[in-house]
């Protein structure tokens, strides 16, 4: 099943409590490795938490797990994961002369990793 979705990358609370203790541990790690799937279509996808799915856009791919969100916090469609080297794999060169690249609406294929 492959499923083209919106990822949003952003900064989070958590991963940002990580990245003051440390990239290498796990809390960073955890924050920026997992992407967050509004609950209706991880059911419509066969997914479960804490399974494993790739992600790839026209710049790269990555595998990390999904884990559920609910509708009122996630519009179905749109996919959430913390800023990190995933992300930095799935972005583009363009900054459009900001210094940081594209980020915030990247077409990407969804598929779960067996």
């Amino acid at each position: 099943m492959d499923k083209t979705m919106i990822l949003v990358p952003g900064r989070t609370t958590k991963q940002g409590v990580g990245l003051i203790d440390s990239k290498f541990k796990k809390d960073y790690r955890e924050a920026t490795t997992t992407v967050e799937i509004n609950v209706e279509d991880m059911a419509r996808l066969g997914l479960e938490d804490g399974c494993k799915v790739k992600l790839r856009s026209a710049d790269g791919v990555v595998t990390v797990k999904c884990t559920g969100r609910r509708t009122e916090d996630l519009p179905p469609g749109l996919m959430f994961i913390a800023y990190g080297p995933p992300t930095s794999k799935l972005m583009g060169k363009d900054t459009a002369a900001s210094g940081m690249p594209l980020s915030k609406h990247l077409e990407v294929e969804l598929k779960r990793v067996s």
